[in-house]
């Protein structure tokens, strides 16, 4: 059997989602953001102080991979971890004052990637691509 990449959606999803990564990668890279933080900071932009087990469901990370994430944030100041007043193995994520302020600069930056990487698409293509993504990302919940 004959496995045609150019067919294969998983193939070709996957090689899309590097090239907006590298994409923002460049451009956050600046602020002193990492691609890795940047889908966290997004959810503590949304609601700071989630729990890490809260980030670990919202993101589909594995609990290492976030323990991981937050401790490099953690060190490079970008969040502060408090303990829960009634179950001490719980520790909310709160973002500082430094990766408040670097919100602005790192939306634009996304969005800038967003516009770039799906600029070879129409307008109408562009929604249908995003219609799509919700859709096979909600099945899979």
């Amino acid at each position: 059997m004959d496995f045609d990449k150019n067919r294969s959606a998983g193939y070709l999803v996957n090689h899309v989602a590097r090239l907006f990564a590298h994409g923002l990668s460049e451009r956050i890279k600046p602020l002193g953001l990492s691609i890795g933080a940047f889908p966290v900071l997004l959810e503590l932009w949304e609601a700071d102080g989630l729990t890490q087990g809260q980030l670990v469901e919202r993101l589909s990370i594995k609990q290492a991979t976030m323990a991981n994430t937050l401790a490099r944030m953690e060190r490079d100041g970008l969040i502060v971890r408090t303990k829960n007043e009634e179950d001490g193995r719980v520790q909310h994520v709160f973002l500082t004052e430094a990766a408040k302020e670097k919100r602005g600069a790192a939306i634009a930056a996304a969005q800038t990637v967003n516009a770039l990487t799906l600029s070879p698409l129409s307008l109408a293509e562009q929604r249908q691509f995003l219609i799509l993504a919700r859709r096979i990302i909600e099945a899979s919940r």
